[in-house]
């Protein structure tokens, strides 16, 4: 059995991100901790829950399993007893995964320097890291104090493609604003630019047909040794199975 830290903000984080990643690993018997700024039970992203203000764009929210992941992960024990950023202790955990969301509210999460430097205990002690879309910004942003580079500098790593992220702009850009840009640079652009070699961003496979446990095919995911990464929440089952299948190749099954 492994013991996962999910860290999530006060609100805003994807759905589908952070309750397929809950779904999947809980039910193969892991341990899951969530933990948030104040230790009190963080809220998804409602837009991307009900769809409200999509207007004509309803398949960007969550997909029906995903809610009713969501649904289940909300009343948990573990989703009810958050952990509070500051009190958690690396030594305590096996893996560390990160999900994404695009709204206001993830800000405080992305630009977190608690979470930074979490992130970055976990990389220079060799353990697993998940990181899925916005996930991947925190991530680039955490600096191995060795080097003062991003712990992403030698990874190949994927995450929300810039494609991706300015067609759902867009979209949605005349009543929503920018609600589908977290910050003025694209997600792809700032990962990139924290990394060795632009080449080690992979964009991955164009499409919008998301993933599923029967259809593990159609998500997308980057492994690079200890560190998992993938782009938006249509590769959430094959995100969360991939770090799943890397606990065995580790002492923390």
């Amino acid at each position: 059995m492994a013991k996962i830290l999910i860290p999530i903000p006060r609100r805003d984080f994807d759905p589908s991100e952070v309750s397929i990643s809950w779904k999947v690993l809980s039910e193969k018997g892991h341990q899951i901790s969530f933990a948030t700024p104040a230790g009190i039970p963080g809220i998804a992203d409602q837009r991307m829950l009900t769809g409200k203000g999509l207007g004509p764009f309803q398949s960007m929210k969550a997909n029906p399993d995903a809610i009713s992941a969501y649904e289940k992960m909300v009343k948990s024990t573990e989703f009810q007893s958050p952990l509070k950023w500051e009190d958690c202790a690396v030594e305590n955990f096996d893996t560390l995964v990160l999900p994404g969301g695009h709204a206001p509210g993830m800000r405080e999460y992305l630009e977190s320097e608690v979470l930074q430097k979490i992130v970055a205990e976990f990389f220079r002690d060799k353990k697993i890291v998940g990181a899925i879309c916005h996930g991947v910004v925190l991530a680039a942003r955490s600096k191995d104090p060795a080097t003062g580079r991003s712990v992403l500098f030698e990874k190949k790593t994927t995450a929300l493609p810039a494609w991706m992220e300015m067609s759902a702009w867009a979209m949605t850009a005349l009543w929503l604003g920018n609600y589908y840009r977290t910050y003025p640079k694209t997600v792809q652009t700032e990962v990139t630019e924290n990394l060795k070699n632009p080449e080690d961003f992979l964009v991955g496979p164009k499409g919008l047909k998301r993933d599923s446990l029967t259809h593990l095919e159609f998500g997308f995911v980057v492994k690079d040794e200890n560190y998992i990464s993938a782009r938006w929440p249509g590769d959430a089952h094959c995100f969360a199975n991939e770090v799943e299948k890397s606990f065995k190749t580790t002492n923390c099954t």
